[in-house]
């Protein structure tokens, strides 16, 4: 099945045999992320279809300024983060047609992404967790919840992470888990012993229940013993969240910034969270040593005599 046509037997037309040999790079040479590529797939079939609108044919009008009136086209590309994307994507796809001697230089490289300012990511207080935590009771379902928020904030993966992690990845005697990240990169995490617990009690009695006579490589199953799905431990979550009090603001990705947080706030080297986070720069593990900044201040107006 193709991006184009899904299940249709429609003839590609040349520009789109072009993307789809692009989309192919992007899987198998470059190694992106499945949602980086269907962002990349989602922006490229957009600035095709504002071509052809236009009255412009690609590849050979593919120009900088092209690419400038596609931005300016929609309301989809009017924030500086969807702008500093789709630009990436379609850059992407000229160096890839340049490359491939398709398409001479287009002077697309002089166009540069806005400057994107990185949010303060929203974490919640170590009391917090342990008031998260401590909800799930003691049903099937709530054994498999506690395991899952456990192992989720004693790792710090991302939700996609967590959701196709295999039983063949976790060393139960060690306790660690082998995580393939983004651009298929593997790293080693720790768990701890709460989640230890947690994740022992869950695969002795609640997931066998929850699979029956079903067969799943998948740690963690939904209701009916298929793989949770994303959606789905959002919605968990979420549910919890309320039950506690918490802010409306958590999501997924919550307990991930928790997670390197609260390993900053207790000491941790830079380095060491960000080989935890699987992040490829340490520029991105930055972002939490204003958090732990805001954490030390508060400790020292809190409790230093002249704070």
């Amino acid at each position: 099945m193709n991006t184009f046509t899904g299940n249709s037997d429609r003839e590609l037309s040349p520009d789109e045999k072009l993307a789809e040999r692009y989309f192919d790079n992007l899987r198998v040479e470059k190694g992106l992320s499945r949602l980086t590529i269907v962002a990349y797939e989602s922006d490229i079939k957009e600035f095709l279809k504002y071509m052809r609108s236009a009255g412009k044919k690609p590849p050979a009008d593919m120009t900088m300024e092209t690419t400038l009136a596609f931005l300016a086209s929609s309301e989809r590309y009017k924030s500086p983060s969807s702008r500093a994307r789709t630009l990436s994507a379609v850059k992407g796809f000229f160096r890839y047609l340049c490359d491939e001697g398709t398409l001479s230089d287009s002077g697309i490289d002089a166009l540069s992404a806005p400057k994107v300012l990185r949010r303060i990511p929203f974490v919640l207080a170590q009391h917090e967790i342990e008031r998260l935590l401590s909800l799930p009771d003691a049903g099937t379902l709530g054994i498999r919840d506690r395991a899952l928020l456990e192992f989720d904030y004693s790792t710090g993966l991302r939700v996609s992470e967590l959701c196709d992690l295999k039983l063949e990845h976790i060393d139960q005697d060690r306790r660690f888990v082998r995580v393939r990240g983004k651009g298929s990169k593997e790293r080693i995490v720790p768990y701890g012993r709460s989640a230890d617990a947690a994740l022992i009690l869950y695969l002795a009695s609640s997931r066998p229940r929850l699979l029956g006579k079903r067969i799943s490589a998948y740690v963690f199953l939904n209701y009916r013993g298929g793989r949770l799905s994303r959606v789905g431990f959002w919605k968990l979550l979420r549910k919890y969240a309320s039950v506690a009090g918490l802010s409306a603001h958590i999501s997924p990705h919550t307990l991930r910034h928790s997670f390197a947080t609260h390993l900053l706030e207790g000491g941790a080297d830079l380095r060491a969270v960000q080989e935890l986070l699987g992040h490829s720069s340490i520029a991105t593990t930055q972002i939490y040593t204003k958090l732990d900044m805001d954490y030390l201040l508060e400790v020292h107006r809190t409790f230093h005599p002249r704070g």
